[in-house]
This record gives C-alpha cells, sequence and structure tokens, in this order.
C-alpha cells in the first residue's frame, strides 16, 4: 500500500526471523495445516515457524536450493536443487540428508532456481511428493 519502505523486517537479514512471525501470518490468514516451500535461504523464516508449534502444523516442508543445516526436523521434508546449482545444490543436500523424513529431486540442467529453470519437471516432483503425505 505504498509503505513497503517503513516496513520494519522481523529479524536482520541473514538471522532467523522469530517463528511467532509466520505463525501469526498463518493464523491471521487462517492456513490451518501447511506445506511450506522455502525458495533458497528464506528457511530463515521458514525454519523457526516450523519448529513453534501451532494448531494443525506444518504437513510437510519444501526447501528449494537452500543451504540451510538443521536440527532433526520430524516434519516430511522434500530437498529441491538444480545439478547445475555449483554454490549451494550438493551443500544444500550435504546440510540436510540427515532428517529423517526426507526426498530428494534433482532437477537435471538447472542452476539455482531450479524451479524456474525446469517448472514441468519441479511441478511434476511436487505433485508427487503432496500426493505421498499422509
Amino acid at each position: 500500500l505504498g509503505r513497503s519502505k517503513d516496513a520494519v523486517a522481523p529479524a536482520p537479514v541473514g538471522q532467523p526471523a522469530p517463528g511467532a512471525f509466520l505463525k501469526a501470518v498463518s493464523e491471521a490468514l487462517c492456513l490451518g495445516p501447511a506445506v511450506v516451500i522455502s525458495p533458497s535461504l528464506s528457511g530463515m523464516y521458514s525454519l523457526p515457524f516450523l519448529w513453534c508449534p501451532r494448531p494443525g502444523g506444518a504437513v510437510a516442508w519444501v526447501l528449494l536450493a537452500g543451504s540451510v543445516c538443521v536440527s532433526p526436523l520430524q516434519t516430511p521434508t522434500l530437498i529441491v536443487y538444480g545439478d547445475q546449482d555449483a554454490e549451494l545444490g550438493q551443500a544444500s543436500l550435504n546440510n540436510l540428508r540427515h532428517l529423517p523424513k526426507h526426498q530428494v529431486l534433482v532437477l537435471q540442467g538447472a542452476g539455482h532456481a531450479c524451479y524456474l529453470d525446469k517448472p514441468e519437471e519441479w511441478h511434476r516432483g511436487l505433485l508427487a511428493f503432496l500426493q505421498q503425505l499422509e
């Protein structure tokens, strides 16, 4: 509404946002259980939210081309990256492969913004992951 420059970020750049931030957004929008999709380093917002208890909880987490290192999370997780992402692709997988309920989707011929490079493959992989959730 023309006041974006006046908005205060919930946390400094590079620091995790308080879990209450996205919790409040989710509750204000009456979202209920959600699949949280985190492109790149937006995990700084989504991870605190995933750890924050809330009614309905998160059904699943989809991490796109990120390198966030997390403690064990029991939420089903889809780790997505492009095989041409030289900076964060394999590093992301190495940081996240310890998650107990994870799956991996590697988009061949895609870079860091793999979902933009290979939209059809991204959508097919995402839908397959969502369809197998309980």
